[in-house]
């Protein structure tokens, strides 16, 4: 007879063990087996249902779980982690339940409910590499995972490990999330933030050198400026104006700034306008080593303003060795407006609309009406006028919500008909036709934007809002995770409303309420729609008596509040 052909299959196998176990057992053996088994009903075993898990079997301190998809595996083993890292934040050292998790991606065989071979025993090996609350994958994991979750990746080489012929290559994931939550609460500042896979920058403010207080506009305005230019570069990867502003008047060291930034390097430098000439000095600074890669003075006619502000972008690139696509050297080169009385007053009004509170909206309006007067070839001031536009309507300050619509499309195609390379412009337009349930052309538009200037937080800002309003939960929560690592330290912001917003969509409420519990510490806006889906989202938890006092908070912003009004 022949003999019977062993049972393969190709799948992703999570190992993973308790950190600690043999000595958590000796010195409590009934509370250690108690704690683990709580942690096993609440944790482990509905995170692994979730992904579509098998456990094929527990051991006292360790668990091996089969998944037909590696995303699965990478998923389910952030999230478990995330909830113990959560759980153990008021348990003493020495008492936590904390896993190592290893994945693989391999060929295994078979045998009844058990398996076996390299697959698994790889998978043994990275769990056995790892420190406690880490995940490590092998290459073959990260090649099937990366870009398709939240989280990113560092590579820790290759390892040579017992009984594997061939040397692995081996991942640490980093999960950005928790990294970004954890990264703006006082207990967890002094963890930096991963370094990313391309030359990373921040810009901080600009001294002021011209003796006058009221030039401070100014110089702040050509920092956002050469951080506008350096975010059209697809090659480099730049902190947003809103992180970069909160060093703004303090004393650190450039090496703090890039452990809270998660950034290689700093560019920093002085303004001094004085009549018709300006100054501007900037130096490259490794913020590793304190070593300057570069610096230079440029002294030009005010008039050759943007010329300056290009020509800084571009020997930053050329000192990080960042080669410019032909399509971004274009718009690098071209000037927003020949107009520098319209552009000193966008200057002033470009942010002046956040919070949009009512009084914040017609002021930016009517600053963003002067712009359009004084230089009506000039986009940025029809995109800026449509952004107050639909964000009236959005917020509830429109007495004509109608009407303001049509002006916000209006403003918007304006502007894109002016100037279609201007990011800001696209970003308007995908807010106007969210406006009016033109979703497709909303979220069109939006990633237009993303495409024009890479490293802009507000495109993908706005890019979350129209994915929202469509209700595209998953894409709209990782357009918000890129906007939160480019814009670090912006914690009072509206970020974590729009991530919260995002995890509730996705039916992921444990991550949606720790969001909007983090933009409540944060001094973050509250306003009624995001204390609804707080309340909604405690009482998917079962955590009635939250939701209970979350409905009385709602009541107090927004008493006639009615379920019937929000459908």
């Amino acid at each position: 007879m022949a003999e019977k052909r062993a049972q393969r299959r190709l799948a992703a196998i999570l190992a993973a063990d308790v950190v600690g176990y043999s000595r958590m057992m000796r010195e409590n053996e009934a509370g250690s087996l108690a704690q683990l088994k709580t942690h096993r009903i609440e944790v482990f075993d509905p995170r692994i249902a979730e992904h579509n898990g098998r456990i094929v079997k527990t051991t006292g301190d360790g668990v091996l779980v089969e998944f037909a998809s590696a995303v699965d595996a990478t998923e389910c083993a952030i999230k478990i982690q995330r909830a113990l890292a959560r759980r153990n934040e008021d348990v003493p050292e020495g008492h936590r339940i904390e896993l190592r998790i290893g994945i693989n991606l391999g060929d295994i065989i078979v045998d009844g409910d058990d398996i076996y071979g390299d697959g698994v025993n790889v998978a043994a090996r990275l769990e056995g590499l790892c420190d406690a609350g880490e995940v490590y994958v092998s290459e073959v994991v990260h090649d099937q995972v990366e870009g398709k979750i939240e989280a990113t990746f560092v590579d820790l080489g290759e390892h040579t490990v017992k009984n594997i012929d061939k040397p692995i290559r081996v991942y640490c994931v980093s999960d950005q999330a928790s990294v970004r939550l954890k990264a703006t609460t006082v207990e967890g500042a002094d963890e930096p933030l991963p370094l990313p896979d391309k030359p990373s920058i921040a810009v901080l403010p600009f001294d002021n050198m011209s003796g006058d207080p009221e030039q401070e506009y100014f110089s702040d305005g050509i920092t956002e400026d050469i951080i506008t230019e350096l975010s059209k570069i697809s090659g480099l990867f730049v902190i947003a104006r809103h992180s970069a502003f909160t060093y703004k008047g303090r004393s650190v060291t450039l090496k703090q700034v890039g452990r809270e930034l998660g950034v290689r390097y700093v560019l920093e430098g002085s303004v001094r306008k004085s009549a018709d000439r300006l100054r501007i000095t900037a130096q490259l600074i490794d913020t590793s080593s304190d070593h300057h890669l570069w610096a230079e003075r440029f002294d030009r006619n005010f008039e050759d303003i943007f010329a300056m502000q290009e020509e800084v972008a571009r020997r930053v690139a050329e000192a990080l060795e960042v080669a410019l696509k032909p399509v971004e050297a274009t718009r690098l080169s071209r000037a927003p407006t020949d107009n520098l009385q319209a552009y000193d007053i966008y200057l002033r009004t470009r942010n002046s609309f956040l919070p949009p509170t009512r009084v914040h909206l017609m002021a930016a309006r009517n600053a963003y009406s002067r712009v359009v007067e004084i230089d009506p070839s000039f986009a940025g001031g029809y995109a800026g006028a449509s952004l107050t536009y639909s964000f009236a309507t959005m917020f509830g300050h429109s007495e004509q919500p109608r009407s303001d619509s049509e002006s916000a499309f209006e403003y918007a195609q304006r502007a894109v008909t002016l100037d279609d390379e201007l990011a800001l412009s696209h970003s308007a337009l995908g807010m106007s036709y969210a406006l009016v349930g033109k979703h497709d052309q909303s979220i069109e538009a939006a990633q237009r934007a993303v495409e024009l200037q890479p490293g802009d937080t507000d495109g993908y800002m706005y890019l979350n809002c129209c994915q929202l309003v469509a209700g595209l939960g998953e894409e709209a929560r990782d357009a918000m995770l890129i906007a939160l690592r480019l814009d670090p330290q912006y914690v009072s912001g509206p970020y974590f409303n729009a991530l919260g917003t995002a995890y509730f969509i996705c039916g992921q409420y444990e991550e949606a309420v720790e969001a909007f519990e983090q933009n409540a510490a944060n001094g973050g806006p509250v306003a009624p729609p995001m204390l609804s889906r707080w309340t909604a989202s405690l009482t998917a938890l079962g955590r009635m008596d939250e939701a209970s006092a979350k409905v009385d908070d709602l009541l107090r912003y927004e008493p006639e509040f009615s379920l019937s009004r929000v459908r």
